[in-house]
């Protein structure tokens, strides 16, 4: 398999997912333009896309999928909830009905050669899902936009090659930002997103040998820093009670503004 951070931040999401026969993308929060440039640094092309997995349809998620959709016939594989809600808000424009392909939590696709598990999240949209991946033995997973997290979440999370999971916010820097108040309670409350705390908590959660690949993701621009979410999540690690320490594993801050490197595993 192959997984790579296109844009993971709260202006823009588009993680690139893979093997050798088939190529997708999570989210398209991108402009088509940016979406194409990381696609081509990868060795792709977005005729090449397979499909297009959307997690749910806020704009730092969608803003790209009509111009690829129409520009590329690129199918889409979302929520009976997502797609109707992406089709309400109209941003995406219209988007050809044909393209649509529903998928439902924890029922399996087959999309090429790979096979996609979406599983619920908690987020306050329309029916939002995060996904699981697997090809020959491997796999990985895209656990973004949580507010909260609980067995079910890490059910799904067990035995991982790679995550991208998601260390939005420093709680502190966002409680004395400059958000209105009404934002913050949003963005704490359990339909928001996951701080840097309870990311590197759930990590403890679903450690193992094994796991190859962490990737911090959706980070905040206006309530969080690279280096303090990295920070913050290996404490976290390293102070829980599971036999690991942080440094036992590779963990890598996905960059907002700049194509990651692509691994296999």
């Amino acid at each position: 398999m192959k997984l790579c951070s296109i844009s993971s931040g709260s202006s823009g999401n588009c993680i690139f997912a893979g093997s050798e026969h088939t190529a997708l993308l999570i989210d398209a929060g991108l402009s088509g333009k940016k979406m194409e440039q990381g696609l081509q640094s990868l060795g792709y092309k977005a005729e090449d896309l397979n499909g297009i997995l959307v997690t749910h349809e806020h704009s730092d998620h969608i803003k790209g999928l009509g111009v690829m959709a129409r520009r590329y016939g690129v199918p889409i594989y979302t929520t009976r909830g997502t797609w109707e809600a992406v089709k309400k808000d109209g941003k995406a424009g219209k988007i050809p009905e044909e393209l649509f392909h529903e998928i439902r939590p924890d029922v399996h696709t087959l999309i090429g050669d790979m096979t996609i598990e979406p599983f619920r999240i908690s987020h306050d949209a329309a029916e939002p899902v995060g996904y699981r991946m697997s090809h020959e033995g491997s796999s990985a997973a895209v656990a973004t936009d949580m507010g909260t997290y609980d067995a079910y979440t890490l059910e799904h999370l067990q035995k991982l090659d790679a995550i991208l999971l998601e260390a939005n916010h420093d709680i502190r820097m966002l409680q004395c930002g400059r958000y209105p108040y009404y934002l913050k309670m949003r963005i704490l409350g359990d339909h928001g997103h996951l701080s840097n705390e309870a990311s590197g908590q759930l990590l403890s959660s679903i450690l193992h040998d094994d796991l190859k690949h962490i990737f911090l993701g959706h980070l905040s621009a206006e309530n969080n820093y690279p280096a303090l979410a990295y920070e913050t999540v290996c404490s976290e690690v390293t102070l829980s009670d599971t036999p690991y320490k942080s440094d036992d594993f590779p963990i890598v801050v996905a960059r907002r503004d700049a194509v990651g490197e692509m691994i296999e595993f």
